[in-house]
């Protein structure tokens, strides 16, 4: 017989204390962490490591955008995997290959290999598992029952994607300044491994796998197409905003700060992402997404206009700490809506989708923010984040609309 799920809305004190009384969330949370950082410094250190080899922002951002959407396509059949036959038996084997394709991207370099062997190699690192999805679809799992602790849950592991993008880019950075250029790519590779390890050893918190589940692909379900286009749109925002802000540091001289200049972003939505998991905001999350996505819009302006009046890094940090305070309670609210939506026995991949869609968005954000630089300025390049998140609150908007009238 399953057991019941722990139910934690009744007791007094901090959510986040009470969060990790769950037995056994500390341990899988350890792993998480570890696994997590990495992700942080993979694409800042391959743009770095591009750029500074073969001299072009472009072919480092068309490169990282390949490696991205690869990952979009390949991230949904390794998730489905997991969900018929459990995280640890698919998770690890699939992070051994794809660390395989982050060398060969190495021996790519080193070689001179062309442009496309590079977007091939990076290519194979697509069957990374999403391990912030993963994370989610246990807490999915064992907190089922209790849904006021489930959005402290995902505002946790907001937190934990921005508190990990914040320090990734500037150990990404130094590693690759301070040592050589490889060595973000190097030592992410390890991390990475190590904590999926941790990660997939602990066992009974493992959402139990599905082999004979006869459920609709989670991409079909009502309301997640929209969903997912708005999260695609969201995506580019954070792809672009990277290598905007990468280019414009280093057209003003101070490349090496490129990193703690962006964890100001991550800094702000990390904050805000642990307020907004204590709070329990009422009305349906469909209409919060939509507050949230206006949020977002109107301060992802600020960066660009701190970059086209003043030109200044001393301008657009604080531009960039506001602009991230709404990334968090959008993306947990998201989240929360792609829970809902998907599928029984499919949560492994409804996560994974939603992650893809924004990591597809990123590839996008990535190429065509490296456009914008090199063909336009960086100061204008800004305009790209800015646009998709306007674009993000236009999808919202219309599906709302579209249901809401007959």
């Amino acid at each position: 017989m399953p057991q019941p799920s722990p139910t934690l809305a009744a007791r007094p004190g901090n959510p986040y204390r009470r969060l990790f009384t769950v037995p056994g969330a500390r341990a899988f949370t350890i792993g998480n962490l570890i696994a997590r950082l990495p992700i942080g410094m993979f694409s800042v250190s391959t743009v770095i490591m591009i750029a500074g080899a073969r001299g072009s922002y472009a072919l480092a951002g068309a490169v990282t955008a390949t490696g991205l959407a690869a990952t979009a396509v390949a991230g949904p059949w390794v998730a489905r995997l997991i969900d018929r036959h459990g995280q640890a038996r698919i998770a690890v084997p699939a992070t051994a290959f794809a660390l395989l394709g982050g060398l060969a991207l190495l021996l790519c370099l080193h070689y001179d290999a062309p442009g496309w062997a590079l977007c091939a190699a990076y290519s194979a690192t697509a069957t990374t598992p999403n391990i912030g999805g993963l994370s989610r679809a246990r807490w999915a799992h064992l907190l089922r029952d209790d849904p006021d602790a489930l959005h402290t849950a995902n505002s946790f592991e907001q937190a934990a994607d921005e508190l990990c993008f914040m320090l990734g880019p500037v150990l990404a950075v130094l590693l690759c300044t301070r040592l050589f250029p490889e060595a973000g790519t190097l030592i992410g590779g390890i991390l990475l491994l190590t904590g999926m390890l941790v990660f997939t050893a602990q066992r009974a918190t493992e959402p139990p796998p599905s082999r004979g589940a006869r459920t609709a692909a989670p991409f079909r379900a009502p309301g997640m197409p929209p969903l997912l286009l708005g999260l695609l749109a969201t995506g580019v925002v954070f792809g672009s905003m990277e290598v905007v802000t990468i280019a414009f540091a280093d057209a003003h001289g101070h490349k090496a700060v490129a990193g703690p200049v962006l964890a100001l972003q991550a800094a702000g939505s990390c904050a805000a992402g642990l307020l907004y998991g204590t709070l329990r905001p009422a009305g349906p999350p469909e209409r919060r997404y939509l507050w949230c996505l206006a949020l977002m819009a109107a301060l992802m302006s600020l960066p660009l206009l701190a970059a086209r009046t003043s030109g200044s890094l001393a301008a657009l940090a604080p531009a960039l700490l506001l602009a991230g305070m709404a990334t968090a309670p959008t993306m947990v609210t998201a989240m929360t809506l792609v829970q809902r939506r998907t599928p029984p026995g499919r949560l492994n991949e409804g996560m994974t989708l939603a992650v893809m869609a924004l990591l597809g968005g990123v590839a996008c954000g990535s190429a065509t923010g490296g456009w914008a630089v090199e063909h336009l300025s960086p100061a204008t390049g800004f305009t790209v984040p800015s646009a998709a998140a306007i674009v993000a609150l236009l999808i919202a908007a219309g599906h709302r609309y579209a249901v809401r009238t007959p």
